[in-house]
This record gives structure tokens, sequence and C-alpha cells, in this order.
């Protein structure tokens, strides 16, 4: 056949025939005419389903045997990231088609896409500003606990009626015990 009447055949332009005929799609006889049948079944066998338009797009996919298994290495991260968010990964195995692996990247952009939506509103923060604050935070707390022996040792040794620097050396004490144990306490910012 020649590229019009295969594209006549197919239902698809001369340039689009053009295309598959550069890209290694069809298969040609010596002559340079195109092979129908075997072009046919090459086509089917490399065009991704999904950037089909028409009525072919309209048609349920090949049988699961005709599409190549997507390797497992590729599919891992996007299994990983699944699994993060309590999401079913993909099955791997070697029986992992083109069209599952597709499926699980789609949820995936989705996810992130909902991950950024949430940020842009405010309902999630940055972690390492969230680090900052809290370790700024428990700073000035330790610092104003550092001090208030000094500040309140002379009005409870007034009261208790003892010497001010003995009052202040064990509260010092007892204060920097507390703030000792205190500082084992770690934040899980998970």
């Amino acid at each position: 056949m020649s590229e019009r009447q295969y594209a006549a055949h197919v239902g698809l332009s001369r340039g689009a025939v053009q295309k598959a005929k550069e890209t290694g799609r069809l298969v040609q006889h010596a002559d340079g005419s195109i092979d129908a049948v075997a072009s046919d079944t090459r086509r089917a066998a490399m065009t991704d389903p999904a950037k089909q338009r028409g009525a072919k797009a309209t048609t349920s996919p090949p049988a699961a045997p005709k599409l190549k298994p997507v390797p497992d290495t590729a599919l891992s991260a996007v299994g990983e990231t699944l699994r993060e968010h309590g999401l079913v990964p993909p099955v791997t195995g070697g029986s992992t088609t083109f069209l599952q692996a597709r499926t699980a990247n789609e949820v995936l952009k989705a996810q992130e896409r909902k991950l950024k939506l949430a940020k842009l509103k405010g309902a999630l923060i940055d972690r390492d500003r969230v680090t900052a604050l809290v370790f700024r935070l428990a700073r000035e707390e330790r610092d104003a606990w550092v001090t208030w022996p000094a500040r309140a040792a002379a009005l409870m040794a007034s009261e208790l009626s003892v010497a001010p620097a003995a009052m202040q050396k064990v509260l010092e004490k007892h204060v920097r015990a507390q703030l000792d144990d205190l500082a084992e306490v770690r934040p899980d910012l998970r």
C-alpha cells in the first residue's frame, strides 16, 4: 500500500503515517510500499493507548500480554510514595503493565497537587520553619528560667528569713537540674 492508501485504511492523516514510518512503527516492503497487516500489528504494539485519538482512544486497550511489562525499578519510587499516603502501590513482579504504571503515576501527581494546594491554603507549613520556631521558643523559655533565680531569690529569702545568696544558690541548682531533664525531650516533627 502507498502512504495515502494506508492512511485511508487506518483512518489517519498522511502526515501521521509519515511520522509512523520515520519512527519505525510501520513495516515496509523493499520497494517502499507499506505492509498493512504487519504495520497494523507493529503500530498496536508500539503505540501508547493513552495518546491515541478519536475512535481508537475509545476502544478497549489491547490485552495485557501484548503490553510490555514495566521494570520493577521504574515503579519502586511511585510505590513508596503511594504507600506513604496509605494507597495501594502497583503490583510488581513483571506483571505490571504500562497502563498500571501510568495509573500509579497519575495518582502520584494528584497527591502532589493536593499537597501543593493545601500548602497554598495555609493548611501545611514548612518543617524547617517549624523546627526553627520551636527551637527559638525553647531557647527563650530556657533563658527565662536561667535568670529567674536571681530575680526571685531575694523576695523568697525575705519571706523565709534566710540569706539571699544561699536562696539563689539553691534555686539555681534546682532550676538547672530541671532544665537538664527537659533538655532530653526531643520534639518529633514528622
